[in-house]
């Protein structure tokens, strides 16, 4: 029988007794734990992993910065807290869930390309950084600013001529909805510091999930470059450079991890030979899925396992409204499988073909297509990997009435 290759399962994680294990834990002990499947499970090890293997990779120099959206989860953005310099948030809600973890306002910026005026009001009242995507956005923060008597504090999110190649999302380059295009961005900064904001710099952000090392520092070549040449333009010191993210994690088969080390090395050079205009700029990478995604497995049930037309399937009670992007309904052209495993014979070797869908009553409800794996039973386990980011939120947990999975930070 045909077969449809897996992605590729992070390192970290083994076995028990067998069964697959997430921080030491056996997933069938978290699962009772959280006292039901579908379960979201992520790791304060591979969070704590991650974050100490860029910081060994950057320069000094460089900060990180969680963009929050990626896994606003409270107990992970807690965890993070200490780990990190910055937070990047997109939503008053984001907002008020950096308020709940007691992070300082001072670490906080707010992009997005369509903030109302509440989020706004909230964001300059908090002291938060506004980094404005368009003339009106910056007008609108002025105006909110002085009728509740506050400073705003203002960077500008710049659309750079340029875009990170090979990027699964591109957010820069071309006619965007984000940010203000490079030539716009002198003339607009003289206005809002004339007109009484703090100048709190620039944010270039030009695309998310890039596996190419080669891409990525040209990227951040360009970034650093265009930073130069605006704030000669703008003829004042530049306080802060967010220089975006980009930095993808592999989800297929044949995809790599991204070479750190090789973008350390790159970001080294170029920081040991800043010129002048950045001498005292405080830089940044904005990273969200790259910090969280690889610490989150998505664990359900096997509830069915029927036989149609020759074809095995193993109905799980998890599905597309909790994991969109692994059923390949969240952009991706050609439908490809992430990596998922039967966590409860985890170290069993594959001998069976299975389709893995979820219980929901469409079609697009796939898990894992003509996947090679042991044999599973009603009742066992299955893991989805590269859980930890875009999952929960960022899935139709709506849809059809099945509600929300629970979430577990181990």
């Amino acid at each position: 029988m045909k077969t449809k290759p897996l992605g590729p399962i992070p390192a970290g994680y083994m076995a028990i007794d067998g069964e697959l294990a997430i921080a030491g834990r056996k997933a069938s002990e978290l699962v009772e734990q959280a006292g039901r499947t579908p379960l979201f499970v992520y790791s304060r090890e591979h969070l704590d992993a991650r974050v100490a293997d860029l910081r060994a990779a950057l320069p000094s120099r460089i900060g990180v910065n969680y963009a929050i959206k990626a896994n606003p989860h409270p107990d992970v953005v807690r965890h993070m807290e200490p780990l990190v310099d910055g937070f990047d948030i997109a939503s008053s809600g984001e907002l008020a869930m950096t308020e709940a973890a007691g992070i300082d306002a001072k670490r906080v910026s707010f992009a997005g390309p369509g903030k109302r005026d509440d989020e706004l009001e909230a964001a300059i009242a908090a002291g938060v950084t506004l980094n404005c995507e368009s003339e009106g956005e910056a007008k609108r923060s002025l105006i909110i600013a002085h009728r509740i008597g506050k400073t705003p504090k203002i960077a500008i999110r710049v659309n750079p001529s340029f875009e990170l190649k090979g990027s699964g999302m591109k957010m820069g380059g071309g006619a965007k909805q984000f940010g203000v295009d490079a030539d716009k961005v002198p003339a607009l900064a003289k206005k809002i510091t004339a007109q009484g904001a703090e100048w709190r710099g620039l944010h270039i952000f030009t695309g998310s999930q890039a596996l190419n090392a080669d891409a990525i520092i040209e990227a951040q070549s360009n970034v650093l470059n265009l930073a130069v040449e605006l704030t000669q333009e703008i003829g004042k010191p530049l306080p802060k450079l967010n220089m975006g993210g980009g930095l993808g994690i592999p989800y297929f088969p044949g995809d790599e991890a991204v070479d750190l080390k090789a973008i350390g090395a790159a970001l080294h050079e170029r920081v040991s030979e800043l010129p002048d205009e950045l001498a005292n700029t405080e830089l940044c990478l904005e990273l969200g899925r790259y910090l969280v995604g690889e610490a989150g497995v998505y664990l359900c049930r096997v509830i069915d396992r029927k036989e149609s037309h020759g074809t095995t399937y193993l109905v799980t009670d998890g599905g597309l409204h909790h994991q969109l992007a692994a059923s390949g309904n969240f952009g991706t052209v050609v439908r490809r499988n992430y990596p998922v495993a039967i966590a409860s014979h985890f170290d069993a070797e594959p001998d069976d073909v299975v389709n893995v869908v979820g219980c929901l009553c469409t079609p697009l409800d796939r898990l894992a297509d003509f996947a090679h794996l042991p044999r599973a039973e009603v009742g066992d386990l299955v893991a989805v990997f590269c859980a930890g980011a875009y999952g929960a939120t960022a899935s139709p947990s709506a849809f059809l009435g099945h509600g929300p999975a629970a979430e577990l930070l181990t």
